[in-house]
């Protein structure tokens, strides 16, 4: 990210500032660790300035990244967890392959075949190719997706695999 146009009207550097975000996001430090991280080398500026930063430059240093990640992993594990956001019950569901490296997640008010259909079409419009395998739980929806969406994929479902 050395576009010097990006980060044209700050006082910082645009080093300081992408160091701010890289440290935000690669550690999951917070803002006010990140200000103290700084402090001792000389680098005065509040946890507000690095949140602002973060939310700026975060998704294009993301984008980034998922550009240069490299080939993913032949193995995919899908899985869904229940969350509440404001009280409301919704589930979030993450695809991350062998390697641990995470693929995508999606947040969905539903857990039905259309709700699946839609998160295999996300994970695999961002990915160069199509896994070998999909280690799931027996949640019926990955299957009814799978076989429309990626019929030639082989697709696990025994116990304790998706772990």
């Amino acid at each position: 990210m050395n576009n010097s146009n990006m980060y044209a009207g700050y006082r910082y550097p645009a080093q300081v500032i992408s160091h701010a975000v890289w440290l935000y996001h690669r550690f999951t430090l917070s803002f006010l660790d990140i200000e103290e991280l700084f402090a001792p080398r000389g680098i005065i500026g509040s946890y507000e300035t690095i949140r602002q930063w973060c939310k700026k430059y975060g998704p294009s240093y993301c984008k980034q990244v998922k550009k240069n990640r490299g080939q993913l992993g032949d193995t995919w594990y899908l899985d869904e967890v229940f969350i509440k956001i404001n009280g409301v019950l919704h589930y979030l569901w993450r695809a991350v392959d062998q390697d641990g490296d995470e693929i995508d997640i999606l947040v969905q008010k539903r857990k039905d075949k259309q709700a699946a259909m839609l998160f295999f079409k996300k994970l695999l419009k961002g990915q160069e190719g199509m896994p070998f395998e999909l280690v799931s739980d027996r949640l019926r929806s990955y299957s009814a997706a799978k076989k429309e969406l990626i019929p030639s994929v082989e697709h696990s479902t025994m116990q304790y695999e998706n772990i």
